[in-house]
């Protein structure tokens, strides 16, 4: 990948302002963009757009191929003539500009999307939208039908106090498992709910295709995310069940996770089902293929999250309350990225190479000259300083060209948030560093 100089912005589109309890990819979006021109930026990057589940962390997606129906901008439907402005901005509304409230969003904007899906349909046949159904069907069918059974038994679970809970925990076993059998009776009868599916996906496919293009024709380029595990409470899994490492009942039998480190005496468990990599390479990685081509259709470039774990993963046993007792097995390793670039040609991907990196993660990256990441938050940790305090791999005259520079990530705080909480010894790192600088008075915190 020939990456030329350029530089941007890392914002997540529910943080944009204006509408209703959250950011969308509506008007301030393309103004947005019209920011990011004006300012000389180049890049957009944008994290994981999915459905998020419960903690509304878009690296745990009901889906890694759907969008988030909350990012539809209900204005454009109303322009539409899908929903009124009633629907929309109803005599309570209150405008609030504080953090996203997810619960409630999720509860007043998932039935406007409903009401607008159902007018959307009242319509008649849409030329466009049975485009849209048949090119993604292998991923939209298995998201709609997923989403409709989880509505229905996410209901029974929240009367019976078993909210929270995945699908394999309390759903009829046969639907649990995926059996043909009852997923085709559940079809027949859930028909016009999978549909109103189907409509909402399409409904932000077809606005963020206006938003992408507006972006590249004003020389933004955008940057997506593809965490490498995907959630346990999702359609990739439900519907792909021998593509993971699970038991019969759907259950995992090895979960995701990091060892204890610096950081976390304990380690990190994040509980996702880990993949069968011995199952996808027989089909060539189908599933892979299909992931990543489907986010280059969205996106101009893709960050991998983790991608330490295509040369080595933490599998720990289902059940561990801790992520102590897990061990390092080999991943798929070259393999994957040659069956994959095979199959789609060179991949604008970037790596991102952050914690424990061996040689032979590194071998990784290089190998497929990927560029890997660094942080400048990191360049001035006091623990890893070095005797003079010029030998941290993360200081800028550290870098190689082939890499991407972040203040810090989404596990960062703020560049103004961690100067005003780093140490007199870090913020005498900095200063030292860069020599003599105006208004030094703000670094040195006197």
């Amino acid at each position: 990948m020939n990456l030329k100089r350029s530089s941007g912005i890392l914002l997540h589109p529910t943080s944009l302002p204006s509408t209703p309890g959250i950011g969308t990819i509506g008007k301030q979006a393309f103004f947005f963009v019209d920011w990011l021109k004006e300012a000389g930026q180049s890049l957009w990057q944008i994290l994981p757009l999915g459905p998020t589940g419960y903690g509304d962390s878009p690296y745990a997606s009901f889906s890694t191929f759907a969008g988030n129906p909350l990012l539809v901008d209900l204005d454009i439907l109303k322009d539409q003539g899908y929903v009124t402005h009633d629907d929309i901005y109803p005599p309570e509304y209150i405008s609030y500009n504080g953090p996203v409230d997810f619960g409630s969003v999720v509860w007043w904007k998932i039935p406007v999307l409903e009401k607008a899906a159902k007018n959307f349909l009242a319509k008649g046949k849409n030329t466009d939208f049975e485009k849209f159904k048949k090119e993604q069907a292998d991923w939209l069918d298995n998201y709609a039908l997923f989403m409709n059974i989880k509505a229905f038994y996410d209901k029974k679970a929240q009367d019976e106090n078993l909210f929270g809970k995945l699908w394999n925990n309390y759903w009829p076993k046969d639907l649990a498992t995926y059996q043909e059998k009852a997923i085709t009776e559940w079809k027949e009868k859930n028909a016009e709910g999978i549909e109103l599916q189907r409509v909402i996906q399409f409904f932000f496919f077809t606005q963020w295709e206006k938003l992408k293009k507006y972006a590249n024709d004003n020389g933004i380029s955008i940057i997506g995310d593809i965490p490498i595990f995907v959630a346990p409470d999702s359609a990739d899994v439900w519907a792909n069940q021998k593509l993971f490492q699970l038991n019969k009942d759907g259950t995992p039998k090895f979960v995701a996770g990091v060892p204890p480190d610096y950081f976390s005496a304990t380690g990190q468990l994040w509980g996702n089902p880990l993949y069968d990599w011995d199952e996808m390479k027989k089909d060539n990685y189908a599933w892979w293929n299909a992931r990543i081509k489907s986010m280059l259709s969205m996106v101009d470039y893709i960050r991998i999250d983790h991608f330490r774990g295509f040369e080595a993963y933490w599998a720990i046993p289902a059940g561990e309350e801790t992520a102590i007792n897990g061990e390092w097995i080999k991943g798929p390793d070259h393999d994957f990225f040659n069956a994959i670039k095979k199959t789609l040609g060179d991949l604008p991907i970037l790596a991102e190479d952050l914690g424990l990196i061996t040689p032979e993660v590194r071998a990784l990256r290089d190998d497929f000259d990927l560029p890997g990441m660094k942080v400048l938050q990191f360049a001035f940790d006091i623990n890893e300083a070095g005797k003079d305090g010029f030998t941290n791999s993360f200081l800028p005259h550290m870098y190689i060209p082939n890499c991407l520079v972040y203040t810090g990530t989404h596990d960062n705080d703020t560049m103004q948030g961690w100067i005003d909480h780093a140490s007199q010894e870090e913020i005498d790192l900095i200063i030292n560093y860069l020599g003599e600088i105006s208004q030094r008075e703000h670094w040195s915190r006197n």
